[in-house]
């Protein structure tokens, strides 16, 4: 046990360059204190237990304005920044060395039986805002762009931004945790429309000339 807690204080320093020291991190960290708490809870969830893992539950809540609900399953390495409104449902499943930002859903679509919330592989960032919605697999060493709201299956080392979430890069390559590096389609179309409309213009004016030199009296 001590062990455990001794990795979930490592990984908040390797991950938040503003963690300054062990104390300032156990005292201080809220998405540190709804992991533990979140640990007891779904202990007692296994164990057929209802009422009081979600009591638990509630209380980290309150606590920490995170709320996991006792049946999500979670995995080593797991990294909250922030973490107010940051929502976990039941069905929902964790991999290792994940990390999400403040904002993020981990929910369902609708009031259907059995899982209906997302699986989130190993290494995968969701960034602020985000919204996963269904039950479906986010794979290994992908990236949600913040405040997108991603509905269908993620293929690994993929990142995805938008409203519906769209796959906009897929290299194989590990993704790290710059989500403000993330591509912009809406400007990048914005871009190749003012491009568009530049070409256009210039070939009126263009146009306009031979215009005049074959026939002034028409401009």
């Amino acid at each position: 046990m001590l062990e455990r807690i001794k990795k979930d204080i490592q990984v908040v320093f390797e991950r938040d360059p503003a963690a300054k020291s062990v104390w300032e991190v156990v005292l201080c960290y809220p998405g540190l204190h709804v992991l533990w708490f979140h640990r007891l809870a779904h202990y007692l969830y296994c164990k057929d237990l209802v009422l009081l893992p979600r009591i638990i539950s509630n209380f980290a809540r309150f606590l920490t304005g995170i709320e996991i609900h006792p049946g999500a399953k979670i995995g080593e390495g797991l990294f909250i920044d922030h973490g107010t409104g940051v929502v976990i449902g039941e069905t929902a499943e964790v991999g290792d060395n994940v990390t999400l930002y403040q904002g993020v859903t981990l929910g369902g679509t609708g009031k259907e039986k059995g899982k209906r919330h997302p699986t989130i592989g190993d290494n995968v960032v969701v960034a602020t805002g985000a919204k996963v919605l269904g039950s479906f697999k986010v794979g290994d060493n992908s990236k949600i762009g913040a405040g997108s709201v991603v509905l269908s299956e993620v293929p690994p080392s993929s990142t995805v931004v938008g409203i519906p979430g769209k796959i906009v890069s897929r290299d194989g390559e590990k993704i790290d945790l710059r989500h403000d590096r993330l591509p912009d389609p809406v400007a990048e179309m914005l871009s190749l429309m003012q491009q568009t409309i530049r070409r256009l213009e210039e070939r009126v004016v263009y146009l306009e000339e031979e215009l005049k030199k074959h026939d002034p009296k028409s401009v």
